[in-house]
């Protein structure tokens, strides 16, 4: 039996009535002949974020997607960044036409290697519900990495509030003052951009340092918990 978008391209073909799919659902809903949605199976439940009292790096990364605009193109890129929500390190960041679970993984696992290593423990990584991280190979990464991957609840931005704002920064600072002719210009802004955030940006809650600086400083100090906080 056909369910009733497939049912509406029938009565289309053989009987050529006028009939969308939205009419053949409500036409259908009507009659009470719908099919029973399928339910999906999630190999991968969603675990809600906890307050966490962070100590230092490494410890929880926010991470989540943004797009940038190519004027000359009239075509959008996408931007994927991780920060560090101790020190404020983007210690990831992608930036491409397309923006598939693959390149997030990639990008997550490159981070981890080179900021983390092999035999320290994995940060905490949260994120939102975009299709990449609700994606089979997202789970099976963090899975098989031993990874903890919060998701926040729909239309509660302010949980993942580290990385909304680097990306509004990044917005007001780069993306809405330079008109991108070129997609390579764009790449080329946006690393020197980073290269900026990273080790030249002071920020007042780091102690007027540069994240990069601030990392630095703090894993020389003999005592942390002045820089306890709790999220």
């Amino acid at each position: 039996m056909y369910g009733y978008k497939l049912l509406a391209q029938c009565l289309r073909n053989d009987r050529e009535l006028i009939l969308d799919k939205k009419k053949s659902y409500r036409l259908c809903d009507e009659l009470g002949i719908l099919q029973e949605q399928r339910k999906r199976k999630n190999k991968h439940p969603r675990r809600l974020p906890k307050n966490h009292l962070v100590t230092g790096p490494n410890q929880l990364w926010q991470a989540d997607i943004k797009y940038g605009y190519v004027t000359g193109r009239e075509r959008f890129f996408f931007v994927f960044s991780i920060i560090d929500v101790f020190d404020r390190v983007v210690v990831g960041q992608y930036r491409g036409h397309a923006c598939e679970a693959k390149h997030v993984v990639q990008t997550l696992v490159t981070a981890l290697r080179q900021r983390v290593g092999e035999t320290a423990p994995f940060p905490i990584v949260r994120t939102d519900n975009g299709p990449q991280f609700l994606s089979v190979l997202f789970g099976d990464t963090c899975e098989a990495m031993d990874i903890t991957h919060e998701r926040i609840p729909p239309r509660t931005p302010n949980m993942n509030a580290y990385i909304e704002s680097f990306h509004s920064v990044l917005e007001d600072n780069l993306f809405s003052k330079v008109a991108f002719m070129t997609f390579e210009e764009a790449y080329f802004e946006l690393d020197k951009y980073m290269n900026f955030y990273n080790n030249r940006r002071m920020h007042g809650s780091l102690r007027r340092m540069p994240p990069a600086r601030f990392s630095e400083w703090v894993m020389q100090l003999e005592d942390r918990s002045q820089f306890y906080r709790a999220l």
